[in-house]
């Protein structure tokens, strides 16, 4: 009987009467915790696969103790920069005890009442589409002036660019 949790963005294989070394929980030792996204849930007779999490299931636990994990040190560098930063830091962490794996039962679904069932939807109203406005004679000159003037700006960069590369600045427009 296992059950896959996930817990602060980590997955983790868990069973009756284990102990779960996990990311930092907030609570004294001996309290109990709840996780509640179990994705996977075997109990030994039905196999229950969640999308994404099993509904209703919740598996419960104690906390055993904290602790911080071993020292993990940053090193960054960039060669022939001179820059080179050191830093290190402890993780946080609890381990917990899994008492109980199990799901919660579910509420009997009510019963829909035959009121509702009579009562017809309210037609939906129809919506007045606007045209969209037509362009102005104006309008239309200032976006042609503005296309030629940029295109004009464009083909003068890659003429300078290709000038710096060396190359004929006709060959490859």
């Amino acid at each position: 009987m296992y059950a896959v949790i996930e817990y602060a963005g980590k997955q983790f294989k868990i069973e009756e009467g284990s102990s779960l070394k996990v990311p930092h929980i907030n609570g004294k030792e001996g309290s109990k915790v709840t996780f509640d996204k179990v994705l996977f849930l075997d109990d030994g007779k039905k196999v229950t696969v969640g999308s994404p999490t099993v509904s209703g299931a919740k598996i419960d636990g104690e906390i055993v103790s904290h602790g911080k994990d071993k020292k993990v040190v940053v090193f960054k560098f960039k060669r022939r920069k001179g820059y080179q930063r050191k830093n290190s830091h402890r993780q946080d962490y609890s381990i917990v005890k899994v008492k109980k794996l199990g799901t919660a039962k579910k509420a009997a679904p009510a019963k829909a009442k035959k009121e509702d069932a009579d009562k017809k939807p309210a037609p939906k109203k129809s919506a007045v589409k606007a045209k969209p406005a037509a362009k102005t004679p104006k309008a239309e000159q200032q976006c042609k002036h503005f296309s030629s003037t940029s295109h004009r700006k464009q083909e003068g960069s890659v003429k300078r660019y290709l000038g710096r590369q060396g190359g004929n600045p006709t060959v490859g427009i």
